[in-house]
């Protein structure tokens, strides 16, 4: 039997959607029960005390029709609470993708998922758990790990014994510090840390091989411990305490800078990073459009929202960059002050473009 389908779409913390698997046994159970989980309670042992009193459901084991040898199994907001009642350990042989969003688990039993040697995708967002401890330590085949949307303070210790993982995240936690991730220097590729608390970029000098690193919306006040990351193309660190961009000289294949929402008070600090084709600094402190002449690869340059007077500088610092295609500038001095010129003092300007701020030309 290959289970039932009911379609719905998905949240996504990140670029972690997988397409349905053909030709394989795969169970998807999906149950939309309109409840969205919020995550200032999730720390709440009452409100899960009481959903857990739910007249005896997490007895019931809605798997036993499924075969043992099913390789998938999505358990969409289902309101689960213990994985005991599933036996998922039938399936260890087999089961390669495990996605339990949307629910209402608090522990992950090690007797459990010790067993699910084989699991290569193991998708935890929006749940209550607070604590991995030893329960993923022999997941080593593991390539993509979401424990978004939990209420964790420190990221699992097992995560280095993870020898396999190339994907994870971690967003909208209670993290605090960068730790744990010394043994996965040869595979991790994507690290998304979002939405939590930290304060200061460590702990990351063994990720060489990390080409996407997330960490917007914390409270980090300096760009720094980044120079052995040299095969990262995207750096995100939007919605910080941000006010100089420095550091960064190393990170010579960065293709996507995303910097908007911090205090930063001047343009500089890319001379090294001339890769560059997205680079966002809006909802800043920046008087002036300067030091960006040299980035001839730009395709996107997002200014809006800064302190930028007039447009004298667009032409000696961009016109000669033939791939520029789309500028940000409103919410700048220069939009009220040039009035109904605004739009075509940039045209004649930047001939290129084929969008200014959210106007297609």
């Amino acid at each position: 039997m290959s289970g039932s389908t009911v379609a719905v779409n998905a949240e996504s913390s990140g670029a972690n959607n997988v397409p349905d698997a053909e030709d394989r046994p795969t169970a998807r159970v999906v149950i939309t029960s309109g409840d969205d989980h919020d995550a200032d309670d999730r720390d709440d042992d009452e409100t899960g005390d009481a959903v857990a009193d739910r007249d005896d459901e997490d007895d019931e084991d809605i798997l036993e029709n499924y075969p043992d040898e099913t390789t998938e199994l999505d358990l969409w907001d289902m309101r689960i609470t213990s994985l005991a009642p599933l036996r998922l350990q039938r399936f260890a042989d087999h089961l390669t993708r495990l996605v339990l969003r949307k629910n209402l688990i608090k522990e992950l039993d090690p007797a459990i998922f010790q067993a699910l040697s084989k699991l290569e995708h193991l998708d935890l967002y929006d749940n209550k758990i607070k604590h991995v401890g030893d329960a993923l330590s022999n997941l080593t085949s593991l390539e993509h790990l979401d424990l978004s949307f939990n209420v964790l303070r420190e990221i699992p210790e097992a995560l280095s014994r993870l020898t396999a993982l190339k994907i994870a995240f971690f967003v909208q936690n209670r993290i605090s510090h960068i730790t744990g991730f010394q043994g996965l220097g040869a595979t991790l590729t994507s690290l998304e840390l979002g939405a939590n608390r930290i304060r200061r970029i460590e702990g990351l000098d063994a990720l060489v091989n990390l080409k996407e690193l997330w960490l917007g919306k914390n409270k980090i006040a300096q760009i720094e411990n980044l120079d052995n990351l040299k095969q990262l193309t995207i750096l995100s660190l939007q919605s910080n305490r941000i006010i100089k961009v420095e550091n960064l000289d190393k990170l010579e294949n960065l293709e996507q800078l995303l910097l908007s929402h911090n205090g930063i008070e001047k343009l500089e600090g890319l001379e090294h990073n001339t890769k560059l084709k997205m680079l966002d600094v809006g909802s800043n402190f920046i008087p002036a459009i300067e030091n960006v002449s040299h980035l001839t690869s730009l395709e996107d340059l997002w200014l809006g929202g800064n302190k930028i007077p007039d447009l004298q500088t667009l032409e000696p610092q961009l016109r000669h960059i033939s791939t520029l295609q789309t500028i940000y500038l409103e919410g700048n001095p220069c939009q009220k002050n040039e009035g109904t010129s605004y739009m075509r003092k940039i045209r004649l300007a930047l001939p290129q473009l084929t969008q200014i701020d959210a106007t297609y030309l």
